[in-house]
């Protein structure tokens, strides 16, 4: 498998058949029934989804051969993938978090800021994280002003930095 991509962790088990609570990173939650087996990262263990349903906040889903609660609580923090080929194809300017991780992150200019090392989503939109050769990681939104460029063939993405940081004035005592 060339560039496992993560698309799912097991959480905690679900009743006492071997159900377990499952956190889907993918856009339409139940395509993890789709994908065929899904694998540890390093592609020693397989499961097969045989049935999924929605819960809260999470899918309940029942994976071949796991039967038991005990089966299911000895799975609980365990991330699944597949191979990167078995993903559909993105729509221009939409890319994968894994696509992006590892990536030059460059200024206008083309010197060096650091590279991206994770995208997160607090409920806010998207947060590009740069980590730079010295000092403490730059939190950026991932937004087309802000990253203006993301070249993948080039394995760089163009950040423009904003001029004001809000925050960055200390307050004033009186």
């Amino acid at each position: 498998m060339k560039t496992p991509i993560c698309v799912a962790r097991i959480g905690a088990a679900h009743g006492v058949r071997g159900a377990v609570k499952l956190w889907t990173f993918t856009e339409d939650p139940l395509a993890v029934r789709h994908y065929g087996p899904l694998m540890t990262k390093d592609g020693a263990r397989q499961f097969e989804v045989t049935h999924v349903r929605e819960a809260k906040d999470h899918l309940v889903a029942t994976l071949k051969g796991i039967t038991t609660r005990e089966d299911a609580e000895r799975l609980n923090g365990l991330e699944l993938y597949i191979a990167r080929d078995k993903l559909p194809e993105t729509d221009e300017d939409e890319y994968y978090h894994a696509d992006l991780i590892g990536l030059a992150a460059v200024n206008a200019a083309g010197e060096r800021l650091g590279r991206v090392i994770a995208i997160h989503n607090f409920g806010a939109g998207d947060i590009i994280e740069i980590a730079p050769d010295k000092g403490a990681t730059i939190l950026l939104p991932f937004t087309n002003a802000v990253v203006p460029t993301v070249d993948l063939a080039s394995s760089r993405v163009v950040i423009e930095l904003p001029q004001e940081i809000e925050g960055d004035d200390a307050p004033t005592l009186t």
